[in-house]
């Protein structure tokens, strides 16, 4: 079932045109990967989509109707992992997943057991009464995504979720992102790592400069280009654009 679906958006900022009229859709469970180097138009794009930005032109349709005039239904359906850190360092991690909830209309035991839920889930139950000022940075960014998912969003939208952090807090997200999407959780995810997206996506988005470049699974896009002898993601996204995406920082 088409869930999301992107079309012709467009966004101009002065005389600069970031987003130039993209159009994509997303199904239900499907892990969409969005690659692309800095200027891409990435974070633009999410930022629309997320409906925190407004569009030149153009429709985002969620479940078939317009995100615009039902805003406050779509955003109930959404769960928003930004690429900076998003807490409240002086309140304990269970006041953050509480407070964060509780915006979705949650109260009493039903919120208890969702902010439970959560931070079991990114294993910091543990932690639930440390303030996230304490915390390591692989630590800071499971919270934020406990905070995402405790009102259990039908699409997730990921941007950069992994930057600066440990390999362990690495593996925990990918592992826990594997898992919401076998829940049936639909994930946008934005990142310039190629083993991320490698592991976790099953359909690739590329962008450059505003506008996309490929729209399909992993494998098909390999099978495109191994004959003209790329064979790796890396090799690919360096032959489409002339960038290194590694070397990155979006």
């Amino acid at each position: 079932m088409e869930q999301l679906k992107v079309e012709k958006i467009r966004k101009v900022y002065g005389n600069k045109t970031v987003v130039n009229g993209i159009t994509f859709s997303v199904h239900s469970g499907e892990v969409i990967g969005l690659l692309g180097a800095n200027g891409a138009g990435k974070s633009t794009s999410i930022r629309m989509i997320t409906g925190i930005e407004e569009m030149k032109e153009g429709t985002i349709f969620y479940e078939g109707k317009d995100i615009v005039k039902n805003y406050k239904n779509y955003q109930q359906q959404i769960g928003v992992v930004p690429q900076d850190i998003a807490l409240y360092l002086d309140m304990s991690a269970y006041d953050n997943v509480a407070f964060f909830c509780s915006l979705y209309g949650h109260r009493k035991k039903e919120l208890r057991r969702r902010v439970e839920e959560a931070l079991k889930f990114v294993g910091l139950w543990e932690h639930r009464k440390e303030k996230p000022g304490q915390f390591s940075g692989g630590m800071k960014r499971r919270l934020n995504i406990a905070c995402s998912i405790a009102h259990t969003p039908k699409l997730l939208i990921m941007d950069e979720p992994t930057v600066g952090i440990d390999p362990q807090s690495r593996n925990h997200i990918m592992e826990s992102m594997k898992e919401l999407n076998r829940r049936g959780t639909t994930i946008i995810y934005v990142s310039h790592y190629m083993e991320e997206i490698e592991q976790l996506c099953n359909r690739i988005i590329l962008m450059d400069h505003g506008t996309i470049l490929e729209n399909c699974s992993k494998d098909k896009l390999k099978e495109k280009y191994q004959s003209k002898g790329f064979n790796t993601l890396e090799e690919i996204f360096l032959h489409i654009t002339g960038k290194e995406l590694r070397d990155e920082v979006v």
